[in-house]
């Protein structure tokens, strides 16, 4: 069952249970989103946006999660600009924000998810939401093949 969206149209609007299942879900949404919008599942625009979402939800997930609260994903699509915009928000406090060096990397067995995001977005960051948590966000080109 898929969570509750916005009406159809350029933008998704959804919030999804902060488990791992809820981040599955988002992946799987944003790709059928990305399908009725004229892109296969296999195109390279909607693989990259698997794994930019698979990825966001996944860190809110882990490291955004607040007992009893969801995490939202908004997808807007600029067709004129030619960008697809990504924004995970959750309700962790501005002690856990983003970085752009994992911690981890290159010899831990995670921490390179964001490097991956850096990897496939035009450009990526985070910022503040009021009154709690924070929204991390990505931009995807339409144009250039993303992916090799």
């Amino acid at each position: 069952m898929l969570p509750e969206t916005s009406a159809p149209g350029a933008d998704l609007t959804a919030r999804f249970p902060s488990t791992p299942r809820g981040a599955q879900l988002a992946r799987r949404h944003a790709v059928r989103w990305m399908e009725a919008l004229g892109h296969t599942p296999a195109s390279d625009v909607s693989c990259a946006l698997a794994l930019v979402v698979g990825e966001l939800a996944a860190n809110a997930v882990r490291h955004g999660r607040v007992p009893g609260r969801e995490f939202g994903l908004r997808l807007t699509l600029d067709r004129a600009a030619a960008l697809l915009r990504v924004e995970v928000d959750d309700a962790a406090s501005a002690k856990r924000l983003p970085t752009d060096a994992p911690s981890s990397y290159p010899e831990g067995e995670s921490g390179r998810g964001l490097l991956l995001v850096d990897v496939l977005a035009v450009r990526w960051g985070w910022a503040p939401r009021r009154p709690i948590g924070k929204t991390v966000w990505a931009e995807l080109s339409l144009e250039t093949p993303t992916l090799l």
